[in-house]
């Protein structure tokens, strides 16, 4: 066994598509063009909008905040909730008080999540 650090402190810092207060740690990746991350969303900090240039699973670890779709309305997200955008999917998220992220993005993922009531309309 092997112990490995990836929290906020071995992130760097990302600027693209104009986001702010965001830092992302490399988890893994592989040959099959999968890869996972761990996404550090500062109090007020932002992912701009972007396209998903894979399928992207979005999985709120701990804190709250807000994803948008293709159509730009914010849904509230908490810990324990996710967010799944198809590949080409405009989107973008933030946060108010913060959270920490883990991000799936690959090709042809199989989703096991079940979608709840209260989160069918987001």
């Amino acid at each position: 066994m092997r112990i490995y650090e990836f929290g906020p402190s071995q992130s760097r810092v990302v600027e693209q598509f104009d986001s702010k207060g965001l830092s992302v740690t490399g988890v893994l990746g592989s040959s099959e063009r999968t890869h996972l991350v761990c996404m550090y969303i500062d109090a007020e900090g932002t992912v701009g909008r972007h396209d998903a240039t894979m399928e992207q699973l979005f999985m709120v670890v701990s804190g709250e905040g807000w994803v948008s779709g293709s159509d730009g309305q914010r849904s509230p997200i908490r810990a324990g909730q996710a967010a799944f955008w198809n590949h080409g999917e405009s989107h973008a998220s933030g946060s108010d008080g913060g959270m920490t992220v883990v991000v799936v993005e690959g090709e042809n993922l199989e989703l096991r999540l079940r979608q709840t009531e209260e989160t069918k309309e987001a």
